[in-house]
């Protein structure tokens, strides 16, 4: 074998060595960038989540229900008000039981829910993060519960949403491992079942 020969193998050995290294490195590195992404992207879906939980229990405090509507709950958000009711002892109880609500003043939904929230948008309360515009899967309605009717709210956001962009065949996994196990395959809180507003990732 002349030495020029030997060079060109040796060149293609360390080139295909390197190729190999590189996509033993990306198959290790792979899921674990998407573990992460998935943690960071759910943190997020998670806190937008908890916000409309916090605007429809403030809104079913004022009006006996959940609304279906997020623009029903926008508006809420941005021009309703939450009574500020103040409690004192009933002066003609001797028994110390009694206690009277007296409405004193009353607060904007805004302020009073995401006052300490700096450059907090009530429209973005419709928005799935990093789902380029996709809104939540919002749904509200009432069932019988032991014989009593009650309200019930239930609000979704699908992994294909908020995942998008990322592996797509770890998505598919992603997807698969909650559905093999009967569970919702994206982050959601409530249930048109059960009066709870629970989340999943609690």
């Amino acid at each position: 074998m002349n030495k020029t020969l030997k060079i060109v193998l040796q060149t293609v050995l360390t080139i295909g060595i390197l190729i190999l290294g590189y996509l033993v490195y990306e198959s290790i590195m792979e899921p674990v960038r998407f573990k992460k992404n998935l943690e960071d992207r759910s943190e997020k879906v998670v806190q937008r989540l908890k916000d409309i939980r916090n605007a429809q229990i403030a809104y079913k405090g004022i009006y006996d229900s959940y609304t279906g509507s997020f623009d029903t709950l926008i508006n809420f958000v941005e021009n309703g008000e939450i009574p500020v009711v103040y409690i004192i002892q009933d002066p003609d109880d001797t028994t110390f039981t009694k206690t009277i609500a007296d409405t004193i003043d009353f607060i904007n939904v805004e302020d009073s829910l995401f006052g300490n929230r700096r450059h907090f948008s009530a429209d973005s309360l419709r928005y799935i993060p990093f789902s380029r515009g996709e809104e939540f899967e919002l749904q509200a309605d009432t069932i019988k519960k032991g014989g009593v009717e009650v309200d019930v709210v239930e609000v979704k956001a699908h992994y294909k949403a908020f995942l998008k962009g990322l592996e797509e065949q770890l998505i598919i996994n992603q997807i698969k491992t909650k559905e093999d196990i009967d569970k919702y395959p994206g982050l959601k809180f409530g249930s048109l079942k059960e009066p709870s507003t629970d989340g999943n990732w609690e």
